[in-house]
């Protein structure tokens, strides 16, 4: 047995002997009628303490499930702030974008005036007409609707890469029509021409339409029109983005 083995046991048992030696003390107190009644208030108050410290124990136990709890809390918002800090530094450069709502506004607020104050004819504004500059886009795909594509029209391309082919678009579109909005006479021999062709690729079934065709997508996008371009064309045609019209030789992609 070791040194510190030796004074342990030896401490034991002298803990054990101070124990009853109180214990006889006790014992000789409790005959003393006056002192037992002490000692049944401090037995009285013990048990209290016992009990205070039990509900504080279960007490303790129930802030430590709920310290738990909120942390599992904490580590799930953080998670949270992490994925949407990602989103906010990753936004995809092709959004799903709508075209802004004619506004109505003046004209509701016209028709609303009683017909007793109205202005006077001569003071009357006329009514605007809609504006020719106003040149329509193909909306983005979003990411549902890239998922109902199916896999065997999808191959390998990406929801960017088809994004970036309807931006591609709309810039041949765009293009297009602002040279088609200009008068003909502001416009150079080279746009002058192009705006020719726009005219001759004209049909009575694409009038009021927006469309381009391939040409147009080569000269005003630098788009190479392949095969791959193509699978992408009939993605968007099945996302009901564009349909193709057919004719004098030609394919047109109008936007829907």
């Amino acid at each position: 047995m070791s040194h510190c083995e030796l004074e342990e046991v030896t401490k034991h048992i002298n803990d054990k002997i101070s124990l009853v030696k109180r214990l006889l003390e006790l014992r000789a107190v409790a005959k003393d009628p006056d002192k037992r009644a002490f000692l049944v208030k401090i037995e009285q108050d013990v048990n209290a303490i016992n009990g205070l410290l039990d509900r504080f124990e279960r007490y303790v136990a129930q802030q430590r499930d709920l310290l738990t709890h909120l942390k599992e809390l904490d580590e799930f918002f953080q998670e949270d702030v992490q994925n949407a800090q990602h989103l906010k530094e990753n936004i995809p450069p092709h959004m799903p974008r709508r075209e802004q709502p004619v506004a109505l506004s003046g004209q509701l607020a016209a028709s609303s005036r009683p017909t007793d104050v109205q202005a006077a004819p001569q003071e009357q504004e006329q009514p605007r007409k809609p504006s020719r500059a106003m040149i329509k886009e193909m909306e983005f795909i979003t990411v549902q609707e890239f998922d109902t594509i199916p896999q065997y029209m999808k191959g390998r391309v990406t929801y960017d890469q088809l994004n970036a082919a309807v931006k591609s678009i709309n810039t041949a579109v765009t293009g297009k029509y602002k040279i088609l909005h200009q008068p003909v006479k502001s416009l150079t021999n080279a746009t002058r021409k192009l705006h020719q062709r726009f005219k001759d690729q004209e049909t009575k079934d694409t009038k009021g339409q927006f469309f381009v065709v391939e040409e147009d997508m080569r000269d005003l996008a630098q788009l190479k029109v392949d095969k791959r371009f193509v699978g992408m064309l009939n993605m968007l045609r099945h996302c009901q983005r564009l349909k193709e019209l057919r004719g004098g030789g030609l394919t047109r992609y109008v936007l829907l």
